[in-house]
C-alpha cells in the first residue's frame, strides 16, 4: 500500500511538472522600445504565443535605448534581446552575443532622398552640401545611407556635413534649402509622403537589402535552452508572426518570417558600413 502512494505520488508530480524546461524563465528586452508599459504593449501578443510555444516562460525586462540593453547582459540581467543589425555588432563584439534567429522584414533598405524639382538631382551635387541622417547609428537612416554616398565616393565629414535631424525637421530644412538630401528608410519614405502631399520626393540612391533585426542570447544562456527557443520559431512561426504583427508598432515585420539560419558573417556588411562613418572599433556605440 504505501508502495502504491510513493507511486501515484511521484506520477502525480512529474505529471504536474511537466517538461523539464517548462518552468524556465528568460529576461526578455528589446532595444527600441522604452520602458515596461511600451514593451508590455507591444511585446504582450509576442510574450503569450512564444510561452505556448516553446513551454519557456517569457520576463519582460524594460530598457531605455541600446547602451541600456547591453549593459543589462553584462550584468546578467537579462537573456535575450530582440535589437537591430548595427546593435547586434557591438553586443557580438563587446559580450560574444549569440544570434539566435532572425526576424526578417520585406523592402528592408536605406535611400538618399531628395526633394523633387529642388537643387540637388543626384548624388554628386551633395559634394560640400549637407546631408541629414536619422538616428545616430540606427542601420537604415545612418549608416546605410552613408554606404550608399561613399559608394559613389563621397566620403563621410569630408565632402558632405553630416547633421541629425528629426524626420518633420530634416523634411522642412530640405524645403528651405538648408540641407540637400535625407538618410531613410522605405517607410520613412512613405510616410513623409503622406504627411507632405503637395510634395513630391526623388529617391536618388536605394542601397541593397539589409541585414535583418534579430534575436540575440547572453553567452552565459545554455545551448540547450537556445536550441529550445530557435525550435519555437521554427515550428510554431505563423502563430508567433501573427502576436507579433497584431499590434501596430510591429507593422514592419508584416510579411516577414523568422529564420534560424543566422550566421555572424551576415553582419560583416554592417560592419563596413561603421567604418564609413569612420568607426573602426565596435565594443560602443556611435555617440556614446
Amino acid at each position: 500500500m504505501i508502495r502504491q502512494l510513493i507511486a501515484a505520488a511521484s506520477f502525480a508530480l512529474v505529471a504536474f511538472s511537466g517538461p523539464t524546461h517548462a518552468q524556465e524563465r528568460l529576461r526578455f528586452a528589446v532595444t527600441d522600445v522604452d520602458g515596461l508599459e511600451g514593451l508590455q504593449r507591444e511585446y504582450g501578443p509576442f510574450k503569450a504565443a512564444f510561452e505556448k510555444a516553446s513551454g519557456l516562460r517569457i520576463d519582460m525586462f524594460p530598457v531605455y535605448g541600446r547602451t541600456s540593453a547591453v549593459e543589462a547582459m553584462a550584468a546578467d540581467q537579462v537573456d535575450l534581446v530582440l535589437t537591430g543589425p548595427a546593435e547586434y555588432v557591438v553586443f557580438n563584439a563587446r559580450l560574444k552575443a549569440q544570434p539566435v534567429v532572425i526576424w526578417s522584414r520585406p523592402d528592408y533598405y536605406s535611400q538618399v532622398v531628395a526633394l523633387e524639382g529642388g537643387a540637388v538631382a543626384s548624388l554628386d551635387m551633395l559634394k560640400g552640401g549637407k546631408v541629414s541622417f536619422g538616428e545616430i547609428g540606427s542601420t537604415s537612416q545612418h549608416l546605410g545611407p552613408a554606404q550608399i554616398l561613399r559608394d559613389k565616393g563621397l566620403t563621410y565629414g569630408r565632402d558632405y556635413e553630416a547633421v541629425f535631424l528629426r524626420l518633420n525637421v530634416a523634411v522642412e530644412a530640405m524645403i528651405r534649402g538648408d540641407i540637400g538630401a535625407i538618410g531613410m528608410n522605405r517607410t520613412h519614405l512613405e510616410r513623409i509622403t503622406k504627411a507632405y502631399p503637395d510634395r513630391k520626393f526623388r529617391v536618388l540612391e536605394q542601397g541593397p537589402t539589409l541585414p535583418d533585426d534579430l534575436i540575440v542570447a547572453s553567452p552565459r544562456l545554455k545551448p540547450e535552452t537556445i536550441a529550445i527557443v530557435r525550435k519555437a520559431f521554427v515550428e510554431h512561426a505563423e502563430p508567433i508572426m501573427k502576436a507579433v504583427t497584431s499590434t501596430a508598432e510591429n507593422t514592419k515585420f508584416v510579411g516577414g518570417v523568422f529564420r534560424p539560419d543566422v550566421n555572424d558573417k551576415d553582419y560583416d556588411v554592417v560592419r563596413a558600413m561603421y567604418r564609413a562613418v569612420n568607426v573602426n572599433e565596435f565594443t560602443r556605440f556611435i555617440g556614446n
